[in-house]
């Protein structure tokens, strides 16, 4: 594998990790702060059904660098 893919991949990876502990962070909050607040469980479960799509398409693009790392090998 040449020293460019390899650098691109690792930087796939780095960014769909920061986008992992982003979405963490943002669901860990958003519960605190709207229990602190008071905020209806509409709100609360609106957050929820975010954060639940922010891992989602983190889940997606894990699988995208495995399928780029598949690809190259073979």
């Amino acid at each position: 594998m040449s020293a460019k893919k390899q650098n691109n991949q690792g930087k796939s990876g780095q960014r769909a990790a920061l986008f992992l502990a982003g979405v963490g962070v943002f669901w860990i909050l958003a519960t605190w702060i709207g229990g602190a607040l008071g905020l209806s469980l509409r709100v609360l479960a609106l957050f929820d059904l975010i954060a639940l799509a922010g891992f989602g398409w983190a889940l997606w693009m894990t699988y995208g660098i495995w399928r780029a790392r598949q690809n190259d090998e073979g």
